[in-house]
């Protein structure tokens, strides 16, 4: 971390939280193996250097899967790259740390320590453990390797339907997170005051600090500020309310917007709109708008624009889990238009200048002098009575300049009118558009309500040189899906080509890789039991899924391929490794998925982010258990059946007549 730059943040501590269980992984092998070599009889070096070299070229490649699967993310740019490449940086380190003492410094500690005090609560766990390993290598012998495509008929269905989740459920970018943070944008009719729309705001100001849930209230008056800039209006403000913890409160931040939106009903303000929407993590925008949905016209005409954009939101009212639908010039706003009669001013003598000098005086005044007070300066600006120039016939009695003795005016020269014109005019790619944006409803899926939308633009027409496209979170959504599936492919081949580097060999690989697809059941299940939607962290949850989950399949098949080096026939060897590699699989696994269990259970604040990637990763670690221990060892035999009825053939063969 000090070499990375990196902090204590949410994302470091959720990287050493989700190690916790998986570091101890390759310790448990080793410091497992040379348990069992001691119980045999062998002596105290002897032990860990026999042990430590059948274990070591597995846990090497247990740790290398895990390392190719999740490094391909360092590389991904964008809010993805943003979000969890610390996280990842973490845990790698973490991991390749966990290795370097489990190849080291554990066997070497195992020399010098010699446990022979057995106590009572280890003789009943090893007795269970012990006819645990007999119960399963009996099963293995009796029903997995006689018949071993049972297993593949039973977890296919499963998975074919587990499938559908990722397919049919509710998406989302991120999880929502629940920050107490709450929008309320006030818009008044046309042409309001500041002072009038002021008493509104109070109004609302009262309210909420009324509630027990608010902590803050900020106020914006006269306009908005985004980002760096400022746009000045004299009927918008926007208040921003910070709620207390949700440990503090009662309900979510989208139950305090309903009984707010109940409570502001009861004021009878007339004359304003109110906007209320959930505010995300700061800094974190899945949208290119402000809101959950974006939609965008692009053209050359303002009016034509505008005209688009009051239909787009004619066809959208009412779409089921659509709020606060509006659009960039729903409200316009009255300017003063000066349009020059320039034959009559060339006459009078009156040039734009002049014109523009007079303007200037009347509307904004002239700084005179400065007035001195103490140590500070203050302007002295000189103008006309509001009055004088509160509309457009009294401005044009404002004198422009004198010929022969008789004031030339506004109104002789121009003529002063107010015209309608857009509050703001927005630009993409240095194009004119009108954005079409509206909020999701609480608990309501960015993929039907994009379905729904689309169903009721099908029929709209466009002018020539208009295009209607999204930049919303739909989009995003849609990038993140294609960003998960091209790393999880990555993550699948650079894991085989870990595994097929060791073993020399595509056989055993191919068997290991063949179980991973599997652990879908378990991260479907896991989204069905507790209900969460489909989210980029449950992709990064897939991802490391696919270089964990191989750990114990590395470790069983290799000592399968021990056995089959020692003599032992196929069948033998795989209910033998079934039985001596049964403690270990159940070690690690219940390890990683105890030490993840806090982080998906959602503790504390902030969790949101991360506990859909524990929840992927304790569902999918729990039921790829049962793929290794059932489902392996048949694809092991379906995949070495040939070879060794082909070796016995050659044996046969090779033995002389008698």
């Amino acid at each position: 971390m000090d070499a990375g730059g990196l902090t204590l943040n949410i994302m470091t501590l959720g990287g050493l939280a989700l190690g916790v269980g998986m570091l101890v992984d390759n310790t448990i092998v080793m410091m497992e193996n040379i348990s069992r070599h001691q119980r045999l009889g062998e002596g105290t070096l002897d032990a860990p250097i026999n042990a430590a070299a059948e274990v070591n070229s597995a846990i090497v490649a247990a740790t290398s899967t895990i390392l190719a699967a999740v490094l391909p993310f360092l590389f991904v740019t964008g809010l993805v790259g943003l979000l969890f490449r610390e996280l990842i940086y973490t845990l790698s380190a973490a991991i390749v740390g966990s290795l370097l003492v489990a190849l080291t410094l554990v066997p070497a500690y195992s020399a010098r320590v010699h446990d022979s005090k057995q106590s009572r609560f280890r003789d009943a766990v090893d007795t269970v453990i012990a006819w645990l390993g007999e119960r399963y290598g009996r099963f293995i012998a009796r029903f997995i390797v006689p018949k071993p495509g049972v297993p593949l008929v039973v977890f296919a269905p499963l998975l074919a339907i587990s499938l559908q989740v990722f397919f049919v459920g509710k998406q989302v970018f991120l999880p929502p997170m629940d920050e107490g943070r709450v929008s309320v944008s006030v818009i008044g009719d046309a042409g309001m005051q500041l002072d009038e729309l002021e008493v509104t705001v109070r109004k609302l100001e009262a309210l909420f600090r009324e509630q027990p849930d608010v902590a803050t209230v900020f106020t914006i008056a006269g306009g908005r500020i985004f980002g760096r800039s400022e746009y000045q209006s004299s009927n918008r403000s926007t208040l921003k309310v910070q709620l207390v913890p949700v440990a503090q409160r009662i309900g979510n931040t989208e139950d305090w917007v309903k009984r707010m939106n109940k409570a502001i009903s009861k004021l009878g303000l007339a004359g304003v709109r109110l906007r209320m929407r959930v505010r995300g993590v700061r800094g974190v925008r899945t949208s290119s708008g402000d809101d959950d949905i974006s939609l965008r016209v692009q053209g050359p005409n303002i009016t034509e624009l505008a005209r688009i954009g009051d239909q787009v939101v004619a066809r959208l009212d009412g779409v089921e889990g659509v709020r606060n639908l509006t659009h960039t010039y729903e409200e316009n706003r009255e300017e003063l238009a000066v349009r020059v009669d320039r034959d009559r001013a060339a006459d009078l003598g009156v040039s734009s200048d002049d014109i523009n000098r007079a303007l200037r005086v009347a509307l904004d005044g002239l700084v005179v002098t400065d007035f001195l007070e103490g140590d500070r300066s203050y302007k002295v600006r000189l103008r006309l009575p509001r009055a004088d120039v509160a509309s457009a016939e009294s401005l044009g009695n404002v004198p422009v300049t004198l010929r022969q003795g008789v004031p030339v005016r506004l109104h002789d020269v121009t003529r002063i009118e107010l015209a309608p014109a857009p509050s703001e005019i927005m630009r993409d790619r240095q194009r004119r558009i009108v954005e079409i944006s509206a909020s999701l409803a609480q608990d309501a899926s960015i993929v039907l309500v994009t379905q729904r939308i689309e169903e009721r633009l099908a029929g709209l027409e466009l002018p020539a040189g208009y295009t209607l496209y999204d930049q919303g979170s739909f989009k995003t959504l849609q990038q993140g899906r294609r960003l998960g599936y091209q790393l999880l492919a990555l993550a699948l081949f650079l894991v085989f080509v870990v595994m097929a580097v060791q073993y020399e060999s595509l056989r055993n690989p191919v068997v290991i890789l063949l179980g991973v697809p599997f652990t879908v059941i378990g991260v479907a299940a896991g989204l069905w039991a507790t209900g969460m939607p489909l989210s980029m962290p449950i992709w990064l949850g897939l991802i490391m899924l696919a270089g964990i989950v191989v750990n114990n399949a590395i470790v069983l098949i290799e000592q399968i391929e021990i056995e089959r080096e020692r003599g032992s026939e196929l069948d033998d060897a795989i209910a033998t490794a079934a039985r001596l590699r049964l403690r270990p699989i159940l070690m690690t696994t219940l390890t990683t998925v105890v030490g993840m269990s806090p982080l998906a259970l959602g503790i504390g604040e902030g969790s949101e982010m991360l506990q859909p990637l524990a929840v992927a990763i304790v569902w999918g670690l729990t039921f790829s258990m049962l793929v290794t221990l059932i489902l392996i060892p048949a694809l092991y035999r379906l995949m070495h059946v040939h070879l060794s009825r082909r070796a016995t053939m050659d044996a046969t063969s090779q033995q002389p007549a008698a």
